[in-house]
C-alpha cells in the first residue's frame, strides 16, 4: 500500500550533562514510543519534536517493535547527538488504521532525500560522498591548517603537507570541515574549532566535504551527515566472521565487563569455529546476522546467536578499531553499506555464454495482499536447499504479481529473519501476520553469493520494492522431506550486567525522561 504520509527527521544535540528534554513513553491502549512532555526551549523543542510524536528510527536504526529499554538505551548510547525519524500522532493512528508498513515508510523517506544520482554520457556517476578521515599525530602536529574567507561559509583545509599526517589520511586542499569527533563545527567561530582539533590530543576524526560534494548536496537540498560518509579511508576496519558450529559450539564465550557496555569475545578455544574463523580475544561484538545489537543485554544477544542454529555470520571490531569509531561517533554497522562497493569485481554482473543467465546479486522486497484464496504460492522445505523456499507461484495470483520466483530462499517474513527457523514456525509467522505479507527473497545463485562472501543478507541490499493490491493466494505445503532439527549452540555465556530502567508499571506505562 503506498502512503503519502511524511515523517520528520530530527537531529537532537545537547551540552554535556544537559538533558534532550522530553519524555519518551509506552501507554497503554496507544501504539508506539511516544514524545511526550517536551520542554520548551529544549534540544528536543528546538528540533522540532511535538507532544504525541511516534518515534520510527533512531539513528538509521527501526525501533517502533522495540522493546521500550532497548530504545532508550540506544538514544542514551548515542552520546550528545541522536537522530531520529518521528510521525506526528494523527499520521501514526492513520498509518495504523490503513495497514501501513511503517519500517518501509521509513526508508522511502531516506530514499526520496538521496534523490537519484548524476548520469553522464547515458552512465550513472557515482555520487559524491562526505569522507571520514582518522589522523594520528606524528611529532607535535597533524600537518594541517584551517581558514575562514569572508565570501564563504564555513571553515576550509590549507596547509598540507605532502607526505604529512593529513594527507596521508585522506584529507585534501580546500577540504570544508564539518565535524571534529563526531560533533558539528560548521557554526563555530576559527578559534572555536582550531581548539576543538587541539583538545583531541594525538588522535582526531574529521568529517570532511569537497566542492564537488557540497555542490551536490546543495543541489539536492540534502544534509551533510556523518552516517552517510564513506568509510574508505578509516584505517582500521570491522571484520566479518562466517561461523559454522562443531560438536562442542562455537567454541567462545560472550562476556559483558561488570562496568561497561561492549558484548566481548573471550577465551577462543584452539582449533574451534571461533579459532578457524579468526575471531580474537577481546573482540567486540558489533552485529549478529546484519542486525545490530551494540545496544542489546548480554542475555538477547546471546539468544539471538542461538536461534542462527548450525552457522551465523558475526561483524566484530578489534579495540583498535573499536576506539577508532567511538571517536568518530558513528556505529561499525555502517561497514555493510561498503560492503557492495568496497571491491567492484566481487559484485558486477558479468555478461555470460552459452546461454547462461546473468545472476542479480540482489535480495528483493515482496508485498503481497491476501485474496479470498490466500497469499498464492506454498512454502517448501527439503535437506537439498537450503533454509525455506517459495514453490507453486499461482500464475498471475499475489506472489506472481509481488515478483516472487520459483525457488526464491525466504530470508524475512515482515521484517523478522527466518533463515534458521523451521518450516513450521515460517508458516506460523506467515499465518499471523493477517491479510498483508511482507517477504524479504533472495534467488538460489544470489544467496549462495552472498553466502561465499559472508555478506548477511538485508532489506539494505534489496534491489527493487513490489507492490501489489490484487488479491493474493498463499497455501500451504507439506515439506517434500522432514526438517532436521537443529542443535542449538552450546551455551558458552558468562556472567553479565545490564541496567534497569524505571518506569510505571508494564501494566500501565513505560515512561523515561531523555
Amino acid at each position: 500500500m503506498t502512503s503519502n504520509l511524511q515523517p520528520r527527521e530530527c537531529e537532537v544535540t545537547k551540552q554535556q550533562g544537559e538533558n534532550y528534554g522530553f519524555y519518551l513513553r509506552i501507554e497503554k491502549n496507544k501504539a508506539g514510543h511516544l514524545i511526550r512532555n517536551v520542554e520548551e526551549g529544549s534540544p528536543a523543542d528546538r528540533a522540532g519534536l511535538q507532544d504525541g510524536d511516534r518515534l520510527l528510527r533512531v539513528n538509521g536504526s527501526f525501533v517502533d517493535k522495540e522493546e521500550h529499554a532497548q530504545v532508550v538505551e540506544m538514544i542514551r548510547k548515542s552520546g550528545n547527538s541522536v537522530t531520529i525519524l518521528i510521525l506526528d500522532e494523527a499520521s501514526y493512528e492513520k498509518a495504523e488504521k490503513e495497514g501501513v508498513n511503517l519500517e518501509e515508510l521509513g526508508q522511502k523517506q531516506t530514499t526520496q532525500q538521496q534523490k537519484q544520482p548524476p548520469v553522464m554520457n547515458g552512465v550513472t556517476a557515482p555520487v559524491p560522498q562526505l569522507r571520514l578521515c582518522y589522523l594520528v599525530k606524528e611529532g607535535h602536529s597533524f600537518d594541517f591548517s584551517l581558514k575562514t574567507t569572508p565570501d564563504q561559509k564555513g571553515i576550509f583545509i590549507t596547509g598540507l603537507s605532502p607526505q604529512g599526517v593529513a594527507a596521508k589520511a585522506g584529507v585534501q586542499h580546500n577540504d570544508r570541515l564539518i565535524e571534529v569527533n563526531g560533533k558539528t563545527v560548521e557554526n563555530d567561530r576559527h578559534e572555536e574549532v582550531v581548539e576543538k582539533v587541539k583538545k583531541s590530543g594525538n588522535h582526531v576524526v574529521l568529517l570532511l566535504s569537497d566542492n564537488e560534494t557540497d555542490e551536490y548536496y546543495s543541489n539536492h537540498q540534502m544534509t551533510p551527515k556523518r552516517e552517510t560518509a564513506s568509510l574508505k579511508l578509516l584505517p582500521h576496519k570491522p571484520r566479518l566472521v562466517e561461523l559454522k558450529k562443531g560438536d562442542d559450539g562455537y567454541g567462545f564465550y560472550l562476556r559483558m565487563e561488570q562496568n561497561g557496555n561492549d558484548h566481548l569475545i573471550k577465551d577462543i578455544e584452539s582449533g574451534s569455529p571461533a579459532a578457524k574463523a579468526g575471531l580474537k580475544d577481546n573482540d567486540i561484538l558489533v552485529a549478529v546476522n546484519g542486525e545490530s545489537v551494540e545496544a542489546l543485554d548480554h542475555d538477547t544477544v546471546v539468544e539471538r546467536i542461538k536461534r542462527c542454529g548450525e552457522k551465523t555470520t558475526l561483524l566484530v571490531v578489534d579495540k583498535q578499531t573499536d576506539t577508532m569509531y567511538k571517536l568518530a561517533q558513528v556505529s561499525p554497522r555502517l561497514y555493510y553499506q561498503e560492503i557492495p562497493n568496497s571491491s567492484p569485481d566481487e559484485v558486477k554482473e558479468e555478461p555470460t555464454t552459452h546461454g547462461e543467465q546473468v545472476v542479480n546479486h540482489k535480495p528483493k522486497i515482496c508485498r503481497l495482499v491476501k485474496g479470498p484464496s490466500g497469499f498464492g504460492f506454498c512454502l517448501n522445505a527439503t535437506k537439498n536447499i537450503p533454509a525455506n523456499f517459495i514453490k507453486e507461484i499461482q500464475k498471475g495470483g499475489p506472489a506472481d504479481t509481488a515478483g516472487l520466483e520459483e525457488e526464491d530462499i525466504l530470508v524475512q517474513v515482515n521484517g523478522v529473519n527466518v533463515l534458521n527457523e523451521s518450516y513450521d514456525k515460517v508458516v506460523a509467522k506467515i499465518r499471523d501476520s493477517g491479510d498483508r505479507l511482507t517477504l524479504l527473497v533472495c534467488g538460489k545463485a544470489a544467496y549462495e553469493y552472498f553466502k561465499s562472501q559472508n555478506i548477511p543478507v538485508t532489506a539494505s541490499l534489496a534491489d527493487q520494492l513490489h507492490d501489489t493490491t490484487d488479491p493474493p493466494e498463499y497455501t500451504e505445503n507439506t515439506p517434500e522431506e522432514p526438517e532436521r532439527t537443529l542443535s542449538e549452540p552450546r551455551n558458552r555465556t558468562s556472567s553479565s550486567s545490564s541496567s534497569s530502567l524505571s518506569g510505571a508499571s508494564a501494566e500501565e506505562e513505560d515512561d523515561t525522561q531523555l
